[in-house]
C-alpha cells in the first residue's frame, strides 16, 4: 500500500511556502542585482543611500563590452571549447559508465573509488604537469590545450552520473535484446541509451558548466587575446587603479546568457537526471 504525504495545516504550509521563497530570493538575487548594475552608469552607481534600480536604464554598457575587448572572439573561444570538451568527454563516459554498471570486472569497486577520487582533486593540483605536458605537446594557445584537461577532469562526475542511470536499468531488457540477436552493443545503444537520456543530458550539462566556467587553465594555457575564453575575458575590463562594475556587470550578464539558455531548454531532463541519480546512486 502506498504511504500517503502528511497533511500539512496552514502554519506548515506558510512556513514551507516562505522557505522556498527565500531559497528562489537567495539563489536568484546575485544575478538580478547583476542585471540592475550593468543597466546603470558610475555615477548612479557611486550614489548613497543605494538606488536599486537604475533611474534611466541604459544599454550602452553592453555595447562597450564589444568595443572595448574583442568578447565576441571570448564568447566564441569558450563555445568552442565547452562543446567540444561536452561531447568528447560524453563519448568516452558512456562505454566506461556502461562498463563498470553492466560487465564483470574484479576491480570494479576499486575504479569506483579512484573515480571518485580523482574528482575531488582541486585543479591547482594539476597545473604545473598539465602546463608543462602542454608545452611539450605544443599546444599551449590552442583549443585542444583547454578542450583535453576540461574533458579530463569532468571525465570522473560523467561516469558517475552515467553508472547510477545504467545500474538501474533492468538487464532483463537487453538480454532479450540480445536473444532476438543484438549484440552487447546494439543492444546498449537501441535499450539503454535512450532509457539513460536524462543521465546523458545531466551528465554533458555537468560538463558543458564546468568547461564554461573554468578560468585557472584558460588563464595558464591560454595567453594571447585571441584565444581568451569569456571567464578570463571578464576580468580585462578592470583597470590598474578602476573597476567599471557596471561595465563588468554587463559583460558577466552575457557570459550566463548560454547557462540559462542551456538549463531552460533542457530543464525537466536536469531535474530529472539531478533526482534521479541522486536516488540510485
Amino acid at each position: 500500500m502506498d504511504e500517503q504525504a502528511p497533511r500539512l495545516n496552514t502554519g506548515e504550509r506558510l512556513g514551507r511556502g516562505l522557505g522556498l521563497a527565500l531559497l528562489v530570493f537567495g539563489g536568484f538575487f546575485p544575478l538580478v542585482w547583476m542585471l540592475l548594475t550593468s543597466l546603470k552608469n558610475e555615477g548612479e552607481l557611486q550614489k548613497f543611500p543605494v538606488q536599486y534600480l537604475p533611474s534611466q536604464p541604459d544599454i550602452a554598457n553592453y555595447a562597450r563590452v564589444f568595443s572595448e575587448q574583442p568578447f565576441g572572439t571570448f564568447f566564441m573561444n569558450s563555445l568552442i571549447v565547452s562543446l567540444l570538451s561536452t561531447l568528447l568527454c560524453v563519448v568516452v563516459a558512456v562505454p566506461a559508465a556502461y562498463a563498470l554498471a553492466r560487465l564483470e570486472i574484479r576491480a570494479r569497486g576499486l575504479l569506483l573509488t579512484l573515480v571518485v577520487a580523482f574528482s575531488m582533486l582541486p585543479v591547482v593540483s594539476l597545473l604545473v604537469p598539465l602546463f608543462r605536458l602542454m608545452r611539450s605537446a605544443n599546444l599551449l594557445n590552442t583549443y585542444p590545450a583547454l578542450i583535453l584537461p576540461y574533458a579530463a577532469l569532468s571525465l570522473p562526475v560523467a561516469v558517475l552520473t552515467l553508472v547510477a542511470f545504467f545500474s538501474a536499468i533492468p538487464r532483463d531488457l537487453e538480454s532479450a535484446a540480445m536473444v532476438d540477436g543484438s549484440t552487447r552493443i546494439g543492444a546498449m545503444t537501441r535499450i539503454v541509451l535512450p532509457l539513460s537520456l536524462p543521465g546523458v543530458v545531466t551528465a554533458a550539462l555537468l560538463v558543458f558548466v564546468n568547461s564554461w566556467n573554468e578560468f585557472l587553465l584558460a588563464l595558464s594555457f591560454n595567453t594571447r587575446l585571441n584565444m581568451r575564453t569569456v571567464s578570463v575575458g571578464v576580468t580585462l575590463y578592470q583597470g590598474e587603479f578602476a573597476f567599471p562594475w557596471p561595465l563588468i556587470s554587463a559583460a558577466v550578464v552575457i557570459a550566463v546568457v548560454p547557462i540559462v539558455v542551456l538549463i531552460a531548454i533542457f530543464q525537466k531532463r536536469f531535474v530529472a537526471g539531478l533526482t534521479a541519480g541522486g536516488v540510485k546512486a
